[in-house]
């Protein structure tokens, strides 16, 4: 139930029902996030200081009222109680520890150092919980739309709608949430009627399902959808080459990915994250599928006829099929391609050995390009990241952003194939679900129920 150290998807669906946000990503709205029990933030001109206020009748289950403390509190426990790594990207640009709640409404938040994005760290998956929370169990105090009613580990939760939750009542009075770590058995529960929706559909189950008749297969639009990478080491040979680094990439047939693994319910990916956020460089050319070229760069490189091995796992649909479609195109130019599949949940158990790996998938979920940036490989492209979230005004820092994924399309180490949306279905009577990182049921509907 502690969605800092989770999650699974159903986790942080299930954490999202419980716990209020503090706020949430927004490309479409004129601060780039929409607020939730912190109402307004407001930013220094110098980008120093961040000044958060929370929503004034927002209350926990135990009858308390949450305050600044509170909002503090959520931003530090990341930290505090060993969150996974996206759950720290405020910790990285706030110091939390000199943070201070002067009143009861007021958060203020120093930054390290000078950054314009400080608002979309702060909205980023970050839920309210109650000051000095040290454990998550059905009875720990929550601000959400629902309540735990009922909890077995692996099996299921009952949710109950919470009465006193500050904002619009959920129109559903209870929801079940069943763990079905099977995909094959998640979509026969939903064909049998024993469930009314199911996410995480692979792409061959959903081809499947909507020629269903009663369910209605449903995608995440972007910038909802997670970016599938394959990275290589540039930090070992022969991938400290950029000519070999771009060989891989032009090597590779997007469109059959896209076709042939998730049936045309992805999109097309150009060696760089963040595709439809608003920094997104859309101007840059898409990377053509060119074996010949790359095969010269090979040659050129010295590399021609050289062995590589990609690592990968099922952490995301269509992630294992997808490097397959990889290795067979890097065959095609010459490379003595091979995958060595883990099985599902190992891929990131020993996270220092993967990062070591001279070629590996991953993937990361949606989010901005600029406080996403993994700095330390390139540092041209990180002194322009470093600008991007600095600089003085929005053109600079927009202009500093372009040139730094510039940078990275043409010598960077990610073959950044596919952006993978979440893919749910539903039988007929289900409405409302928001479909965002992961689906959002606080305002489903079921036709002809309470």
């Amino acid at each position: 139930m502690n969605y800092l150290r989770g999650p699974t998807a159903l986790d942080y669906v299930r954490a999202r029902l419980v716990h209020a946000p503090l706020c949430e990503l927004d490309p479409s709205s004129p601060d780039r996030v929409s607020y939730g029990v912190v109402e307004s933030i407001e930013v220094a001109d110098d980008l120093s200081e961040y000044t958060l206020r929370v929503r004034d009748g927002v209350r926990f289950t135990d009858g308390s009222g949450l305050t600044s403390k509170d909002v503090l509190y959520s931003l530090r426990a990341p930290a505090q109680l060993n969150g996974l790594p996206f759950t720290l990207l405020a910790a990285r640009s706030f110091d939390l520890d000199a943070a201070s709640a002067p009143d009861a409404s007021t958060v203020v938040l120093p930054t390290r150092s000078p950054v314009a994005d400080g608002r979309e760290l702060i909205c980023q998956s970050m839920l309210a919980i109650k000051d000095g929370t040290k454990e998550f169990t059905p009875k720990t105090p929550s601000s959400g739309p629902f309540t735990i009613a009922a909890f077995e580990p692996g099996r299921t939760t009952l949710l109950k709608r919470n009465p006193g939750y500050y904002g619009t009542a959920p129109s559903l009075e209870s929801i079940e949430l069943l763990s079905i770590p099977d995909g094959t058995a998640r979509v026969n529960a939903l064909r049998q009627g024993q469930v009314d929706f199911a996410g995480g559909i692979a792409p061959t189950q959903a081809q499947s399902l909507g020629k269903t008749g009663g369910i209605t297969v449903t995608t995440s639009e972007l910038p909802y959808a997670s970016y599938l990478q394959f990275t290589m080491n540039a930090g070992t040979e022969p991938f400290d080459d950029p000519r070999v680094r771009e060989a891989f990439k032009l090597a590779v047939d997007r469109k059959r990915i896209v076709d042939n693994v998730y049936y045309g319910r992805a999109f097309a990916g150009n060696d760089l994250p963040a595709l439809g956020f608003p920094n997104y460089a859309k101007a840059i050319e898409q990377r053509p599928h060119d074996p010949e070229r790359a095969r010269r760069l090979l040659a050129d490189a010295g590399a021609g006829g050289m062995s590589v091995e990609l690592t990968a796992g099922p952490e995301l649909p269509g992630m294992v099929e997808t490097a397959t479609l990889i290795v067979e195109d890097l065959k095609a130019i010459g490379v003595k391609a091979a995958l060595r599949e883990l099985p599902a949940g190992q891929l990131y158990a020993d996270h220092a050995a993967y990062l070591k790996l001279p070629f590996r998938a991953g993937y990361n979920p949606p989010a901005l390009f600029e406080p996403n940036h993994d700095p330390g490989t390139f540092p041209k492209a990180d002194a322009l990241v470093k600008t991007a979230r600095s600089a003085a005004t929005a053109g600079e820092r927009l202009a500093a952003s372009h040139q730094a994924q510039r940078l990275l399309w043409e010598e960077g180490n990610q073959i950044g194939a596919v952006f993978v949306p979440t893919i749910s279905a539903a039988r007929d009577g289900v409405s409302g679900v928001r479909e965002l990182q992961f689906p959002d049921l606080s305002t489903a509907k079921v036709t002809g129920r309470k």
